[in-house]
């Protein structure tokens, strides 16, 4: 048969063995190990810094951010407990020494704590005696890995290393009488000085220090708050910001065009289901298009819509939305043909492509057949394929696409699963499509099958895995 003349009975014959989403390249990373668990992968815990003025209220904004996280693990990092130790001849001349200076602060241990704890590891932070002016020789603070880290202290924005390390920075803004009223209480009462010393430490080190170092590190906040803790407003939404990003994969924050869908106990359970290897055909094809249906659902709300008005039988007029008109779907032959019906289901009449990708012989030939909408430039696409491995195959898809004239920004690419590799491999090539899946797995193992995963899955949907 020659090259030219293959037919697509041939093709489609040649595509019903083993699918693999993507094909066996030596560039993806691969794991020997094929029994894992979430609970195996090390999440980045989300890091805030909180900076601001002496005695502006950071600590209480802290206090308030840890109530409201009640249900999450947070630790608290003072930058207070990385003072320098003062030597015999600074404890001599302790009144003149500049403690809201960044000199004052050891960085460089402050800095390796912090990256310990971003990658899972116990830290022992020191434990400073105010009083006496020196570190604690004997005592340490175990901090554990968490998944919040609230570094808080007036000099945290300073160094940009230490910047680098935040997911957010707070700015805790007040009054400067209302700072001092509150350093005068402070101290005496916590710290043991009297009146007079504060004072004179106010005037000639801590104002000209928030003048010089603290207020020009307010540019880099993302978030400023006024009032301290106060503003119940402003720390309700940082809480919000907080846990929407908690909810995210490592992976959405990388990548914002990666979105997966809200994870509940029946989502949990479906995949369970389907990931279950002594599941039957009938439950597996069932759980399936129910799982395929909510992705679906959801792809869909990322399309364009135009605002509509209509009139009700209440004869009242309902200011509302119109759905995209100018749209197909395109599903990568074989499995991808599994989640037509949930799209058809959704979207009344729509048409839909096929896209045929399939290794032909040793030498990396590709046989590619399609079949696509003639106006396919003009409308926005839903790519159809349930499991997201290696990410080759759907890039010569996508690439296919934007060859017909589709932009990057009309690509929704929808999953059931999805592997690391195969995101990075679609997102690093196609930055502005968007991928919409239900769960991100682990990895990919050495033989480029995704990993927990759940196996070959248009074998097991269309029962050809016998």
């Amino acid at each position: 048969m020659s090259e030219g003349s293959i037919s697509i009975e041939y093709a489609m014959e040649k595509a019903s063995g083993p699918h693999f989403s993507g094909f066996r390249t030596p560039t993806a990373t691969s794991v020997s190990s094929t029994t894992f668990s979430d609970a195996n992968v090390p999440r980045q815990p989300f890091v805030i810094g909180v900076s601001g003025g002496t005695a502006s209220g950071k600590t209480t904004v802290c206090d308030m951010i840890i109530q409201q996280l009640h249900d999450h693990r947070v630790v608290l990092v003072n930058q207070d407990s990385f003072y320098r130790g003062l030597n015999s001849e600074e404890l001599k001349r302790v009144h003149e020494y500049n403690f809201d200076h960044p000199d004052a602060f050891d960085t460089e241990q402050l800095l390796e704590c912090i990256k310990k704890l971003k990658i899972g590891h116990s830290v022992q932070v020191p434990v400073y005696d105010f009083k006496l002016h020196r570190r604690s020789s004997d005592s340490f603070r175990q901090v554990n890995a968490s998944d919040v880290i609230i570094l808080e202290g007036i000099l945290v924005f300073h160094d940009q290393r230490v910047r680098n390390l935040m997911n957010m920075k707070i700015f805790v803004d007040a009054d400067a009488d209302v700072r001092l009223a509150r350093r005068i209480r402070r101290d005496t009462v916590e710290r043991g000085r009297d009146v007079n010393s504060v004072l004179e430490q106010y005037a000639k080190f801590v104002k000209p220090a928030f003048d010089d170092f603290v207020l020009p590190s307010k540019k880099y906040a993302d978030v400023i708050i006024p009032r301290g803790g106060e503003n119940h407003v402003a720390i309700d939404l940082i809480v919000q910001h907080i846990r929407t990003k908690l909810g995210q994969h490592d992976l959405c924050k990388i990548y914002p065009n990666v979105y997966v869908i809200q994870s509940t106990f029946q989502i949990r359970g479906m995949h369970t289901l389907i990931r279950d290897r002594d599941i039957s055909k009938h439950d597996f094809v069932f759980y399936s298009d129910r799982l395929i249906r909510l992705v679906v659902e959801h792809g869909l709300g990322h399309l364009p819509f135009t605002e509509k008005q209509v009139v009700t039988p209440t004869a009242t007029v309902y200011t509302g939305v119109d759905f995209c008109k100018k749209l197909c779907g395109v599903s990568i032959v074989r499995s991808g043909e599994s989640m037509e019906n949930a799209l058809r289901a959704c979207c009344k009449g729509i048409k839909i492509g096929k896209i045929l990708i399939h290794r032909e012989g040793d030498d990396g030939k590709q046989l590619i057949y399609e079949k696509l909408p003639t106006d396919i430039s003009e409308r926005h696409v839903l790519l159809l394929d349930p499991v997201l491995a290696t990410g080759n195959s759907a890039n010569q898809a996508i690439e296919l696409l934007i060859q017909k004239g589709v932009p990057q920004s009309h690509i929704i690419f929808l999953n059931l699963i999805s592997a690391p590799e195969g995101i990075h491999c679609v997102c690093k090539r196609y930055s502005s499509l968007k991928i919409v899946t239900s769960e991100i797995d682990v990895a990919l193992n050495e033989e480029f099958r995704v990993i927990p995963g759940m196996g070959e899955f248009g074998d097991r949907y269309f029962g050809t895995d016998d």
